[in-house]
Order: structure tokens, then sequence, then C-alpha cells
């Protein structure tokens, strides 16, 4: 019993409190503190009392043993909440005010489509299209139809949220506009998202880091993926005087589709967001006489105060094609596994893809590892036995990983994802 208390000559107790180290938070076992507990109730008693836990007074060392364990737990959750890397929900969001962010909230699905009609007519942002469940989309950017009579551009879902747009299903032409005849989308959508998941939160405020920075590749990347309903990001630089299209790139950036960046240019390709704010937000950053690379033209007025005409400026950026993954699972046949085991995980590998289940989702750039999708299939129902999990963009080239280009956003569907039973 220990005899430090308040009240001198009155003892405290025996139940071993929580140590805070250097090393962090130390918290007693749980055989630890219902010792003490029982000590403490023998003592009160005057001794002698009988510790079995069937006993009333075991029955009341257990709860108070369980109350204080419990209390403890909480507390140690309070004190991981300090940490950025740990903090989550309300804890999450405060400390990010620190660097003046915002929790971004839930982001719309987007997809590339190819629109067709008489050449030169220009399709205004907003225009309105809806794909065969119903779901509406609106154009991200105006467009204006090539020479082919033909033109790609980029729509998101009016409402927020993951919903998927399979390839071939937005195809229906919902508010005219003269010039305008067809729309169809040749890949799958880069799904749309819940609210920002503690994960993705905290990236994103790892990269903050550089937001209030200027002419730095972490800075225009900060800012660009700080601009709303951006669901991704790659931004680098080609500081030589050649044009640059070799795998790696020099400084050992992958470059699996041999993108050529322009000399002395600046890269940025981006999924989602407003077109006209993303391409503020590169020119705000960027440092003077930089060149541009990207498939997207988006003009710039300097807000600086000019009499007009103000000087304009072209901001060119990437919107990468979408780039459909193919997976192939095989996983040992029981009778024990759920009657609906493909769809199952089907859904699993969908939502560690998209990072809907609270992980990083599949990013532009990003090496793909078959072995990431492992523990989100094996725990789909006790006994699975997972024989094979293989990924890839053609079926002939399935393989443990993919290297996917800095030009590319990886795509996701049901229907790219075979499940067999052995």
């Amino acid at each position: 019993m220990s005899t430090s208390s308040v009240v001198p000559g009155v003892p405290s107790t025996s139940v071993p409190a929580i140590q805070f180290t250097p090393q962090g938070i130390i918290l007693p076992s749980d055989s630890d503190i219902l010792a003490g507990v029982q000590e403490d109730i023998n003592y009160a008693f005057g001794g002698g009392v009988n510790p079995a836990l069937n006993t009333p007074q075991g029955q009341l060392a257990t709860s108070n043993a369980a109350i204080i364990s419990d209390k403890d737990g909480q507390i140690a959750e309070v004190v991981n909440q300090m940490d950025p890397r740990y903090a989550s929900g309300r804890f999450q969001d405060a400390l990010a005010q620190l660097y003046f962010l915002d929790r971004k909230p839930a982001t719309s699905t987007v997809v590339s489509c190819v629109l067709t009609g008489l050449v030169n007519s220009t399709i205004p942002a907003a225009t309105l299209a809806q794909d065969t469940s119903g779901n509406t989309y609106a154009l991200t950017a105006a467009v204006t139809i090539g020479p082919g009579g033909t033109v790609m551009s980029q729509w998101a879902n009016i409402a927020s949220g993951p919903i998927a747009c399979p390839a071939g299903t937005l195809i229906k032409v919902y508010q005219a506009v003269p010039g305008w005849d067809t729309i169809n989308n040749p890949t799958d959508g880069a799904i749309g998202q819940l609210v920002e998941s503690q994960q993705e939160f905290e990236y994103r405020r790892q990269q903050s880091v550089a937001l209030n920075g200027n002419g730095s590749v972490p800075s225009i990347y900060a800012n660009v993926f700080n601009v709303p309903n951006v669901l991704d990001c790659y931004c680098i630089d080609n500081p030589s005087g050649n044009i640059e299209s070799s795998n790696p790139l020099p400084g050992g950036t992958p470059n699996a589709t041999n993108y050529a960046l322009a000399a002395h240019s600046l890269y940025v390709a981006v999924v989602g967001g407003n077109a006209a704010a993303i391409a503020q937000a590169i020119w705000n950053f960027k440092d003077p006489g930089c060149n541009y690379n990207g498939n997207t033209t988006v003009q710039v007025t300097d807000p600086s105060g000019y009499s007009y005409p103000a000087p304009t400026y072209n901001v060119q950026f990437e919107i990468p094609a979408p780039l459909p993954v193919l997976f192939a699972v095989s996983i040992v046949n029981s009778a024990s596994l759920p009657s609906n085991i493909a769809t199952l995980v089907q859904n699993a590998i969908i939502a560690q893809f998209n990072g809907t289940n609270g992980g990083q989702r599949a990013r532009i750039g990003a090496l793909l590892l078959a072995s990431s999708y492992f523990g989100p299939i094996a725990s789909i129902a006790s006994g699975l036995q997972l024989l094979a999990c293989t990924l890839g963009v053609t079926v002939d080239e399935l393989g443990v990983s993919y290297q996917v280009g800095i030009d590319q956003a990886p795509s996701i569907s049901a229907a790219n994802i075979t499940v067999t039973l052995v």
C-alpha cells in the first residue's frame, strides 16, 4: 500500500499510476491494476479479505479495475491526439488549424469524356450531361471542338461521394449547346470520396508546410492540392535546358510513359478541381519565366491592380488520362465462404484502391503493389485463403506491381477485377 496521500497519515492507493516518460505514455497492465484494487479493498476492511474473484469483493475489484483501465486508455488516446501523425476527428481538425487547413468535404467523381460536334464550337464550363444511372455531371472547364470534330473534356458529378461511372455510361447530353452532338467516357471515372479521411488529411498536412513558400515544387504542389475538389496532384520540374523524356527522369523520377518535359519547365498533373482555380494556384506560386507542360491551357489575369487591360498569361497543366487497372485474385474454394465472396473481394479492392477504407488512394505516378491488397482481401471472411493477387493494365501482363505514368490517373471498376475460386 502506498503511503503518499493528500491527507497526512491516510494511505492513498496501491493501483499503479500512468507514467509519462520522455519516450511517451506507459500504461499499467490490467493485472497490476486488479492487484492494486484488491490490495486497496483488503486494506479498507482491515485485512484478511478473501481475494477470490467470485466473491462480492472480487466482483467489486474486477469492476473497479475495468473502470480504471478504461480511463487509462482514454487518457492515452487523448495524449496520442496531440501527435499529428495519430490525431483524428476534431483533434486532427484543431491541429490542422495551426497550418490554416480545413478538412476537405466529400469530393465528386471526375470523368474524362470525348465530345463530338461542329468544329470550333465552344462548350461552356458547367454544361450538364447525364450517365445511364441518372447521375448528372458538369463540365469543369470550357472546351472547343477541334479540327477532327472531337475534343477531350473533364466532367465532375454534381453530387459528392464515391459514385462509380463505368466506361461508356456518361452518354446523355442533358443540356443542349449549339454545335455539340455527343458525349462518351472511354474509361472509368476517377471515383470521388467521402469527407477527407484521417490518413488523407494527414498526408496533405505533411505537404502543407510549403503552402506559404513560393517558387518551389513543394509549394506549388501544396497549393494545387489545396484547391477544392482536387482528388490528386503530381508536380515536378525540369531545371535543365533540354527536353527530358527518359525513364527515369533526371533525379530518379519514374516516367513509365516517357512523358516529354519541356526545357526549364514545370509539370503539374491534376485530377478534379476547377481548372481556373488550379491555373491560378500554379501561376501564383511558380517562378517568373518558367515554362509549362500539359494538355490543358487556362488564361490567368494578373490581379495586381493594373489599369485595363491587365496582363494575362496562358497557364498549362496536365489532366492525366484515366488508366484502368486490372486485378486477378485466386482464393481457395470453401463451403465456409460467403456466397457473394466474389463481390466482397471486388468491393475490398475498390475500397483500398480509392482510399475509402481510410487508406491512401492509388495516385498519379504511383508504384502500385499487389501486396497492398492482401490484407483487405484476407480480412473479408474467417478462414479465407488467398492464393494469388496480381495487377496490371493488360490481361497478359499482370504481376506483383505496376508503375503508373506521371500523365496517368489510375482507375478501378468491379468489371476489371476477376475473382477465381480454386
